[in-house]
């Protein structure tokens, strides 16, 4: 008998559960919250809509089990550890905006000081067993994401163009909407494959309560034994759940970043080309612009019905311009922390700084973009988020 190749298998969740049953020693409770049908949605949006090639399709079945395969060792962990569900996650703090308005180097500034917890790469993709504070510098684990990771040597030009616009690294902090795979509903499976039915689903009926739910199960498990005073999290899937994240950290503290909506659109269209170009030979510029602008347009008019209610009475915001991060990083930081009433300690201070001195602006390349790539025009783009534009004055760039 032929043994099939993993990527010519046609996607289906029995696969797709069984492959991730015999690599966590033959767990099935996926815990309680929807995860299987969602699961169907993707794969079958996958497999109509995606266009993948052979590697696409490699890529998009991993993809599909690392969440499968974490969901089913987080609610192992909590059977087998009940005092992992004791921890409290009091005040976190959230990032949250459109992209290329300083988010990913905001988080990582943040993360530098040694008061606060961010989920790093390598803890959220290999999450089980919970981390170690005595070994979380040295886990094993660290160098098993490693070796997932283009090295210098063995990079591509692409992935030295997606590195300029997103730094990758095991120990870099990883974003939440990378976690929010574990409740299979996160806007990351549309931006890295073309599944426009599975990210209708995302967009309009999925219950984000459930992703909030499984998100605090999962910052507990991450925090049990490696515990700091505040938690620094950040995605701008964030903008998708909003009231739901407020419901369920009603004391959160959230940064929201802003910027000429034309930069963020662009940058998007140009980030999510690059990497759907990766798994298939059939990426259209103009249309993954078209899409995604439609969508951000329909998240943020969501966003700013969720912020005008102003029914988060113990909620703190902090409206952050790029303008003023880009002038002075620090002074932008010192602001946020006086603002949440943060401590600032010289030890985090000193991280911050030297963090900032490290990395400076082209580090690892310039991320070059033009709306025209896209068949953006900015004009149209101005007056669709004139909204948005006007309550937080948005110059254009």
């Amino acid at each position: 008998m032929t043994n099939v190749a993993p990527e010519s298998e046609p996607f289906t969740v029995a696969a797709i559960l069984a492959e991730a049953a015999r690599r966590t020693g033959g767990l099935d409770d996926l815990g309680a919250g929807p995860f299987v049908e969602p699961l169907a949605l993707f794969l079958d949006s996958l497999e109509r809509e995606a266009h993948l090639n052979d590697l696409g399709r490699l890529i998009a079945r991993e993809r599909a089990l690392l969440h499968t395969v974490n969901r089913l060792n987080y609610v192992n962990d909590r059977k087998k550890f009940p005092e992992i569900a004791n921890e409290k996650i009091v005040a976190p703090v959230f990032i949250i905006g459109f992209p290329r308005t300083g988010t990913t180097i905001l988080h990582d500034i943040l993360a530098q000081d040694p008061d606060s917890r961010a989920p790093l790469t390598w803890e959220t993709m290999f999450p089980s067993p919970p981390p170690e504070a005595a070994t979380f510098d040295t886990d094993p684990r660290i160098a098993m994401c490693a070796a997932t990771l283009p090295t210098p040597e063995t990079e591509t030009e692409r992935d030295r163009r997606f590195k300029a616009m997103h730094p990758m690294g095991a120990t870099l902090s990883q974003e939440c909407v990378t976690m929010m795979g574990e409740a299979m509903c996160t806007p990351l499976f549309h931006n890295q494959f073309r599944v426009p039915s599975y990210e209708d689903w995302v967009d309009h009926d999925a219950d984000w309560s459930h992703v909030y739910a499984f998100h605090v199960q999962q910052l507990q498990h991450l925090q049990w034994h490696n515990h700091r005073d505040r938690w620094v999290l950040k995605t701008g899937a964030h903008m998708w759940g909003l009231e739901h994240l407020l419901r369920t950290y009603p004391d959160a503290r959230i940064v929201f970043t802003h910027r000429d909506p034309v930069k963020s659109v662009t940058s998007y269209a140009s980030l999510t080309t690059l990497v759907r170009q990766m798994g298939s030979d059939h990426v259209d510029p103009f249309e993954v612009a078209r899409d995604w602008t439609a969508r951000l347009n329909g998240v943020i008019k969501h966003v700013m019905q969720v912020r005008n209610a102003g029914t988060y009475p113990n909620a703190m915001f902090y409206d952050m311009q790029f303008s003023d991060f880009v002038a002075d990083q620090f002074a932008v930081i010192s602001d946020i922390y006086a603002t949440f009433g943060l401590p600032m300690t010289d030890a985090g201070a000193a991280g911050m700084r030297a963090f900032i001195a490290d990395n400076p602006k082209g580090k690892h390349g310039v991320h070059s973009y033009m709306p025209e790539e896209f068949g953006i025009d900015p004009a149209e783009i101005r007056r669709d988020f004139a909204a948005y534009i006007d309550q937080f004055q948005l110059a254009p760039e």
